[in-house]
């Protein structure tokens, strides 16, 4: 009796960088369950160095369409560019009729997606979308990657992006970086807006305290948050502390990240990468939930308060104080990264009153 072929699946991947990076345990979940299954992933340009360092996919095919932009006739180019692959099942992790018109031109036979908005007939495997069962993002992607009536949720794989120790090299050669045994990575960005941000003087008053006892700081980000880095860098006054944002590309903070050994971060794309390249994670939750987005790592430590008005999801505090981030001191931010580091002169200062958070 023949074998059946591996599975190939055509996953329609997110449109955010934490997204793409959790997705992975989507990946991992697959390949758990049939070894030789194919995956490619169908995303947008700046994702593809975040998918070239998942070992599941086998590739990554671009989706050259503006993030909101409908792009019809790019997106049957794409798919009927890809019939050829006669890939056996697709899976679509956006809820957007958008983002299954692909795999319906690529003529994929079995379309697995959540119910969304008008989906019928692009999507002809239908999951009921059940946001209470589903109480995290990584859960939703897992989800689809269960059979027909299957319920249960298996645990979650944890995603586990490659570093490149070549290309690294060559990162921290190209931007004068020593290899020094500690470098913390500051990630004071958020794209969704303020609400996510520690305040910059917070990150500025860690910088200077872990340059001063010897540790190197580096400050990672996009280009657009180059002026935010900036003014920690200058705040900090310190020669150990480095502003790197805008100097490098996505695969290359990948690599950077793969060598330091704490990311203090918003909840922020970054804070996931920092978690899937095995770095501590120390994370700072205001408008937002760490039960929805955690950074799937057991080596972490997240400050989330709790309080009555969040997590509100809102890009600005509605009430104006943003308590929720503005009462996570620095002295228990520093706490903790002197704990992971070692480096006793970390204590938090409890002659101010401030006590931990967990």
């Amino acid at each position: 009796m023949r074998a059946s072929p591996p599975k190939k699946f055509l996953v329609i991947g997110p449109s955010w960088v934490g997204d793409m990076v959790m997705a992975q345990s989507l990946y991992r979940l697959l390949r758990e369950r049939e070894a030789l299954a194919e995956i490619d992933v169908v995303a947008p340009a700046w994702s593809l160095p975040i998918l070239n360092r998942m070992e599941e996919v086998r590739r990554a095919v671009e989706l050259p369409i503006a993030h909101g932009r409908a792009g019809l006739a790019k997106r049957y180019a794409v798919g009927r560019a890809l019939r050829a692959e006669r890939y056996s099942h697709a899976i679509v992790l956006p809820r957007s009729w958008k983002s299954a018109l692909v795999p319906y031109f690529a003529q994929v036979p079995i379309r697995t997606g959540f119910r969304g908005e008008w989906r019928h007939g692009l999507i002809n495997d239908m999951r009921a979308y059940d946001a209470k069962r589903l109480d995290q993002t990584v859960k939703r992607f897992i989800a689809l990657g269960l059979d027909a009536g299957e319920s249960a949720l298996p645990p979650t794989p944890v995603p586990r992006l490659r570093i490149d120790a070549q290309a690294q090299a060559s990162t921290l050669e190209r931007l004068g970086l020593p290899r020094a045994s500690d470098v913390v990575a500051l990630l004071p960005g958020a794209e969704y807006g303020s609400a996510k941000q520690w305040p910059a003087n917070y990150f500025a008053e860690l910088a200077a305290r872990l340059a001063r006892v010897g540790v190197d700081v580096w400050i990672l980000g996009s280009a657009k948050e180059r002026p935010l880095g900036e003014s920690i860098r200058a705040a900090a006054a310190h020669s150990g502390v480095r502003n790197l944002c805008g100097e490098t590309t996505l695969a290359e903070v990948v690599d950077l990240l793969g060598a330091t050994r704490v990311a203090v971060s918003n909840d922020s794309g970054l804070m996931h990468v920092a978690a899937a390249v095995g770095t501590y994670v120390v994370a700072l939750y205001g408008s937002s939930s760490p039960l929805m987005t955690p950074p799937l790592t057991d080596r972490k430590h997240v400050f989330h308060l709790d309080l009555d008005c969040s997590p509100c999801f809102q890009r600005e505090c509605p009430l104006g104080h943003l308590r929720c981030l503005r009462d996570i001191s620095v002295d228990e931010v520093c706490s903790v990264a002197g704990t992971v580091l070692g480096e006793p002169l970390f204590a938090p200062n409890r002659e101010a009153g401030h006590e931990p958070h967990a």
